[in-house]
């Protein structure tokens, strides 16, 4: 596999040589000709990798490969991060470029920062991986509050969920540092948690988003002295949250979810907040892949495109959507009939008394 990559990627790298040199029409002739040599397979794979920049790396058994999609990944030396339209990255409240790495939040109170990408992703099958930092000087549960990555609706929106709006439409990964339901002794934190919210649900910080978690793993991930890593994996309808955080490069499951519904064009970010207690909230990269998996017609059939977000076997509150409010004229209209009705009924009723008591009198004479 690796020598067949290799292989195709220095003629994919050669065509394109060729193509500058050349003019349209004599480079379209010589590529066909190039072309026509070579098997279905290998010509396919070079279509491939023009496509995507990026060769193809088997990471599952059978036929499943990633593609590196650039415009939704970011790493050092993070350009196209900024402010502006032009940027494929948008850096919002106190998130700061830094050299080696995006601070989101410092480690100061009442500090809230996010990264946006700014192209919606329309992929069907994806995996996105974060190399992150948390750490600060705060000792054991004197810091806080945790960073969140997103795929929502919605972006570039402040609010209370780790530095974003809630009740928002998506998914959130949380990893939270900060207990904040006293009572409970059953989870250790830093603790990672995920949540799918179709806009009706809040989330809840005085129970550390319990009730509407999916589920959720310990992860010790403050001050420590080598890198840490967190995978979302969305496949087939199925949520796979995995992370690297003990320095051997290893992947270790954390949360698996079945019948997840995503819909398409949604954004990725991260956020997060400091309150009372702060930390630095450090992304070194973000790195989105296009998974190409193999589905059999019945598969095809069940995974079809949805429009809001929603988990098989999860009862989400229904979203109604409210009533416009009435113009002047419908106002008008509505109050105008409403008169004409009472007048016509008025008539009548006093049409039907005074025929009553005429048939009355005749009984009585």
């Amino acid at each position: 596999m690796g020598w067949a990559t290799g292989r195709a990627f220095d003629e994919g790298t050669a065509v394109r040589k060729m193509a500058a040199a050349l003019r349209p029409s004599e480079w379209w002739q010589r590529w066909r000709r190039r072309l026509s040599a070579w098997d279905g397979s290998r010509m396919l794979l070079l279509l491939l990798l023009l496509g995507s920049g990026q060769g193809p790396r088997r990471v599952w058994a059978g036929q499943t490969f990633e593609y590196l999609k650039r415009e939704h990944s970011l790493s050092k030396p993070y350009q196209g991060v900024g402010t502006g339209s032009s940027s494929l990255w948008n850096l919002m409240g106190n998130a700061m470029v830094m050299t080696q790495y995006i601070r989101l939040t410092p480690d100061m109170q009442s500090k809230q920062g996010a990264l946006w990408n700014r192209v919606p992703c329309f992929l069907r099958d994806w995996e996105l991986q974060v190399h992150f930092k948390i750490h600060g000087q705060g000792k054991k549960n004197l810091h806080g509050d945790g960073l969140a990555i997103w795929y929502t609706k919605d972006r570039m929106q402040p609010g209370p969920v780790f530095g974003n709006m809630d009740k928002f439409v998506g998914l959130g990964v949380f990893v939270d540092t900060y207990p904040n339901e006293e009572k409970q002794q059953e989870r250790v934190f830093p603790y990672i948690s995920a949540m799918v919210n179709n806009g009706s649900l809040s989330y809840d910080h005085e129970r550390d988003g319990r009730p509407t978690e999916l589920g959720g793993c310990t992860a010790i991930v403050r001050n420590l002295h080598y890198d840490t890593f967190l995978v979302i994996r969305y496949v087939k309808r199925h949520l796979t949250i995995m992370m690297d955080i003990d320095g051997k490069h290893e992947w270790r499951d954390c949360i698996e979810v079945p019948g997840v519904r995503l819909p398409r064009g949604y954004y990725f970010g991260t956020s997060s907040i400091t309150g009372d207690l702060s930390d630095n909230h450090d992304v070194i990269s973000l790195k989105l892949f296009e998974l190409t998996v193999e589905r059999t017609p019945e598969e095809e059939k069940l995974h079809r495109d949805v429009f809001l977000p929603s988990v098989d076997n999860m009862k989400l509150p229904d979203m109604t959507a409210p009533l416009p409010p009435l113009s002047g004229l419908a106002l008008f209209l509505i109050v105008f009939f409403s008169l004409v009705f009472s007048v016509f009924a008025i008539v009548i009723g006093i049409i039907l008394y005074n025929k009553w008591q005429e048939q009355s009198r005749k009984r009585f004479y």
